[in-house]
């Protein structure tokens, strides 16, 4: 009986495990990555001041978040600027879809049962995956906790519990089971409430004729309507067997949230309402015949329902419900024709359909098909990857007895190059160029005199040059990376007034944005000590029209909330059974809209985070971990997104009992 040596990543340092186990024969297709991804993962994004995925993806270069504030504030993302609709969030390993407006809210997603996220830039450089995964322009992949039992061990349990400002109450608890040798089951419930309250400063400035800078008020606010109840249900099944792997998963999410609004005339109360209940259920199965050919079934079902209300009549009075429906199912085939060349195809169905209690909805479908063919190829230290993607989609919709109908048909291609100079492949260089496209979404087109059904998808060219380097000193390791990029969007979709009224507006194809950034990243790993420092610059451009550059013109503006400079660190310190975890963010001076004067101005903002956590065990049996954490250490008074005050300083303790 053979004796194997298992390094695991764990705790950003390498640890060695021996463990006797029967022979074996390993049956696994090439990996090639050609472009590294952005990563968190293991106890790193355990012990991060983070309560949503929200909050993690911030420390990644080239990552914008659009944050209204609060524990229950909607939260999406944004990756190098070109706008939150190009970013596919995939939740293991399947996209999670909002056709109706094309953003997914992070904030809905906890990090107490993800492993690891990461953030791809392009695409994940795999040929073997879902059409889908070719089909953005950027994606964050966030990786699901999977069943690890230890030795004899049947049976994982553990519970956590969550305290700290805005009334923040929050507990999970978390079940795994072995059902047999190849079968194993986790559920995983989740519960967060809390009141959204916080205290914020208030200050209005503005500038007389002479130039001097006059403080019209400054005061204190406590924020209101900011409060939310969730439940998160997780239920999953993996399996293996005869060389395949699989797992099923259903996923159930509920919350009731207020809606803070926009601190505008020195209104701060707010009265709009949410209700959310997401539910999917989805599955997948990876089959290895042999060495040369692998085969890939997917297949979802998710149900969106949202309820928002408005009753505020000097306003507008609101109340409607949406209801979002969508089956997928994909395949995804790929063949190792020799030692140095793989190819593979993927084709990919989906049907969307969207309901509403409004007046005169035009009840939207869609179907989708797409197909990839792609391949990979190695020729020494130089390998090449290339994708081409076919989309083919209709939609349809009626309303008012007027059906509509829209085609459309694209192909999308890709090409990434990676060249390895040195033996040991500790550096690399990597390039990429890639077309791709984003449909319309459903208010885009149909919602009720707003939607234009003549609108043309929206097309981002991207082009990429980056190198990474790998140094090894004896316990010391040191990870360096750069990437220079030149992003163009076009056919960008905007709102524009509609006549001469500013209360009627249209989605129009009249946008186009020049990107030029580099970013930069940087870790270290010593015995007891790890660090990761990001940087990033851009430059995204307005260039829509070139006789609008008046002094009020956007033209050759920089785009609304895009800061030329931001950065972030992460800075961790163990020493037996304690850590020390610090988190900095910073965001440059930016503007609220693409026109670059002084009235629009942003300041920049920054904060700095503390955590400190405790591991112990008892009869070698309970684990206790404790944590406590304070975030924006400074109370630093700053808004992400112009009139939602962000908390200033706040605490959060917890603690988890594991068996």
């Amino acid at each position: 009986m053979p004796v194997y040596s298992i390094d695991v990543a764990e705790n950003e340092q390498d640890t060695i495990f021996e463990r006797s186990i029967d022979e074996f024969r390993v049956v696994a297709m090439r990996q090639r990555e050609l472009v590294a991804p952005q990563r968190l993962s293991g106890q790193t994004l355990r012990q991060m001041n983070a309560l949503s995925v929200a909050d993690a993806v911030r420390y990644f270069a080239g990552v914008q978040i659009k944050d209204y504030g609060g524990v229950g504030g909607l939260k999406t993302v944004d990756v190098r600027s070109m706008g939150s609709n190009h970013l596919g969030v995939f939740y293991d390993g399947l996209q999670i879809g909002n056709a109706q407006n094309g953003t997914v809210d992070l904030g809905k997603f906890s990090l107490e049962n993800v492993e690891e996220v990461a953030v791809y830039n392009g695409q994940k450089s795999d040929i073997f995956q879902p059409a889908k995964d070719f089909g953005t322009s950027g994606s964050v992949y966030l990786q699901t906790r999977r069943p690890n039992f230890s030795g004899d061990k049947r049976i994982n349990a553990s519970a956590k519990v969550s305290c700290g400002s805005f009334d923040l109450r929050n507990g999970s608890l978390l079940l795994e089971t072995k059902i047999t040798d190849n079968i194993s089951y986790s559920a995983n419930a989740e519960y967060t409430d809390a009141s959204g309250k916080y205290k914020f400063r208030y200050r209005k400035r503005f500038t007389d004729a002479r130039g001097n800078t006059i403080v019209a008020w400054d005061t204190t606010g406590v924020r209101q309507n900011g409060e939310i109840d969730a439940l998160r249900l997780e239920n999953s099944i993996f399996g293996s067997s005869d060389g395949a792997v699989w797992h099923l998963k259903a996923y159930y999410y509920k919350s009731a949230r207020g809606l803070p609004r926009a601190i505008v005339r020195n209104v701060w109360t707010s009265s709009q309402r949410q209700y959310d209940r997401d539910f999917f259920v989805q599955g997948s199965l990876q089959k290895d015949f042999d060495e040369a050919i692998s085969t890939k079934l997917n297949a979802k079902y998710s149900y969106d329902y949202m309820h928002y209300i408005n009753p505020d009549t000097t306003l507008m009075y609101v109340d409607n419900t949406f209801r979002q429906y969508a089956v997928y199912a994909s395949t995804a085939n790929r063949l190792a024709v020799s030692d140095i060349f793989d190819i593979a195809f993927s084709a990919d169905f989906e049907r969307n359909w969207l309901k509403s209690d409004m007046a005169n909805f035009a009840l939207p479908k869609r179907t989708t098909l797409l197909a990839a063919l792609a391949a990979n190829l190695a020729l020494g230290n130089v390998a090449l990857q290339a994708s081409l993607l076919g989309n083919f989609i209709n939609d349809a919709a009626s309303a008012k007895e007027r059906k509509t109908e829209n085609k459309t048909r694209k192909l999308t291609p890709a090409i990434f190059v990676k060249y390895t100079p040195t033996e040991d492949k500790k550096l690399s260089f990597s390039a990429f160029c890639k077309r791709m496209f984003r449909m319309p979404t459903f208010n885009d087109l149909y919602y009720t005199d707003i939607g234009n059904i003549s609108l043309r998808p929206e097309y981002t060219t991207q082009f990429d040059l980056g190198v990474n380097e790998l140094i090894t000193r004896g316990a010391m390791q040191i990870s360096l990376a750069a990437d220079a990029y030149y992003i163009k969007v076009s056919d960008k979709i905007l709102a524009v007034p509609k006549g001469n009224s500013q209360y009627r507006w249209m989605m129009m194809n009249i946008g186009k944005v020049d990107i030029r950034g580099a970013e930069a990243r940087v870790g270290c790993k010593l015995p007891y000590v790890s660090c990761q420092l990001n940087y990033t610059y851009q430059r995204a451009h307005d260039v829509t029209d070139p006789t609008d550059n008046g002094q009020r013109g956007t033209y050759n503006g920089q785009i609304s909330y895009i800061p030329e400079h931001s950065g972030s660190a992460l800075v961790s310190a163990t020493w037996h059974d304690w850590a020390l975890n610090y988190s900095f963010i910073y965001v440059g001076e930016r503007y609220h809209v693409s026109a670059n004067i002084a009235e629009n101005y942003e300041p920049s903002w920054y904060t700095n985070d503390l955590s400190l956590h405790k591991h112990l065990i008892l009869n070698k049996i309970l684990k206790f971990d404790l944590s406590f954490e304070v975030n924006n250490i400074l109370d630093q008074q700053y808004d992400v997104v112009l009139n939602y005050p962000m908390p200033g300083r706040n605490y959060k303790g917890s603690v988890r009992i594991s068996y």
